[in-house]
C-alpha cells in the first residue's frame, strides 16, 4: 500500500476514535451530566481543523483532482458523492458549533453530533472500501508517492508543524474525560 493511502487511512482511524469520544459526550449530555463547554468547543475545533481542514483538504485539493485527471469523473460517483458528504459534514459541524454558543443547547448538540457521526462512519467506509483501493489501482506508484509528499506539504501549510501531534494529544485528553463505553 502506498504511503499516501496509509496516511489517509491513519487519519480515518483518528477520526473514528474521535467519533467514539463524541458518542461518550452525547451519553453524558443525554444523562444531563455536566459537560465542560470548553471541551465541546475544543472537540468541534478538532473536527474542523483535523477532519475537515487537514484531512478533507488533502482529499479535495490533492487526491480527488489526481483521480479526476486519471479519468475518474469528479461529478460522477464516487467523487461527486464524497464531495457532497464533505459539505454535509461541514453543515453538521456548524450546527454543533451553534449549539454550544452562546449557551449550550444539549438537544441540538446531540442531534447534530449524531448526524455527523452517522455521516462520517458511512463516509469513511466508502473511502476505505471503494475510493482508496480505486486510487491504488488507477494512480501510478510515482503519482501516489508525489501525493504523499504533497499531503505532507499541505499539512504543514494548513495546520503547521507539530500541530498534528497536538491534535492527537487533545483527543487523548478528551478520551480521559469522556471514555468510550
Amino acid at each position: 500500500m502506498s504511503r499516501a493511502i496509509e496516511d489517509l487511512l491513519h487519519e480515518h482511524e483518528a477520526i473514528l476514535f474521535a467519533l467514539k469520544i463524541l458518542a461518550s459526550i452525547n451519553r453524558k449530555l443525554e444523562a444531563a451530566s455536566p459537560v465542560d463547554a470548553a471541551d465541546l468547543s475544543a472537540f468541534v475545533g478538532f473536527l474542523k481543523e483535523f477532519a475537515d481542514k487537514c484531512h478533507h483538504g488533502k482529499e479535495e485539493g490533492l487526491l480527488f483532482p489526481a483521480l479526476a485527471a486519471s479519468g475518474v469523473l469528479e461529478a460522477a460517483a464516487p467523487l461527486g458523492m464524497l464531495l457532497k458528504e464533505h459539505e454535509e459534514g461541514r453543515r453538521w459541524m456548524a450546527e454543533m458549533s451553534a449549539a454550544i454558543e452562546p449557551v449550550l443547547d444539549a438537544a441540538a448538540f446531540i442531534h447534530a453530533a449524531r448526524g455527523y457521526t452517522e455521516l462520517l462512519q458511512a463516509h469513511i467506509g466508502k473511502e476505505n472500501e471503494v475510493l482508496f483501493p480505486m486510487a491504488e489501482r488507477v494512480l501510478s506508484p510515482e503519482r501516489l508517492e508525489s501525493l504523499y509528499e504533497a499531503f505532507e506539504q499541505h499539512e504543514s501549510k494548513v495546520i503547521g508543524p507539530g500541530r498534528h501531534e497536538e491534535l492527537h494529544a487533545l483527543l487523548k485528553s478528551l478520551k480521559g474525560r469522556y471514555p468510550a463505553a
